[in-house]
């Protein structure tokens, strides 16, 4: 698979993983976890990776598929 072609393919994915890790890393700045003992909220790169998955299935969640 050419490398345009997976982009073209799966931009909307890409940027649905960006979004949810900047909101993750913005979660974790604004809430996070006080004391440390959270799982998610304790260290910046778990809340980013918890949450750019989680942007990417909801991007996949609303995306129209072509039959």
């Amino acid at each position: 698979m050419k490398i345009q072609s997976f982009f073209r393919r799966y931009w909307l994915t890409m940027l649905g993983v960006i979004l949810g890790a900047g909101i993750g890393y913005g979660y974790y700045r604004l809430v996070g976890c006080p004391n440390g003992t959270c799982m998610i909220t304790s260290k910046p790169s778990h809340s980013m990776a918890y949450f750019g998955v989680l942007g990417g299935v909801m991007i996949q969640y609303f995306k129209k598929n072509k039959k």
